[in-house]
């Protein structure tokens, strides 16, 4: 399985979170690929310089060091995003969906939100 990273999962499993649960654990082990979009690196910088969030250090050398792959934004990812039925406002989580759709990934998130997308989940 390739496994896209939801923000808060990378973090999560970045910090060994006590939130991640066994399910999310066992898929992370067991994926062929761990990947991590442009999008959550970008959504954790934008959180940290605005002191939502706080982080030390840079997330895709953590990302890096703990197997993941990036995945890059494209034109068809925007494009999808754009489509998407507005069930869910926030722009990150919709562009991971049309990532997720485009590249046949399953997503690793907590967020219920995502089960009104047609995209595979853990």
């Amino acid at each position: 399985m390739r496994l896209l990273l939801d923000t808060h999962m990378l973090l999560w499993a970045l910090n060994d979170d006590p939130k991640l649960t066994l399910q999310a654990r066992k898929a992370l082990r067991d994926a062929q690929d761990r990947i991590v979009s442009a999008v959550s690196i970008w959504e954790i910088s934008i959180k940290r310089s605005i002191g939502k969030l706080r982080i030390e250090g840079d997330p895709m050398r953590y990302a890096r060091a703990a197997g993941c792959a990036p995945l890059s934004v494209t034109w068809s990812h925007g494009d999808i995003a754009g489509a998407l039925p507005p069930h869910h406002a926030d722009p990150f989580d919709r562009l991971l969906i049309a990532q997720a759709q485009s590249e046949g990934l399953t997503i690793l998130t907590a967020d219920r939100a995502f089960r009104q997308y047609d995209v595979d989940l853990i």
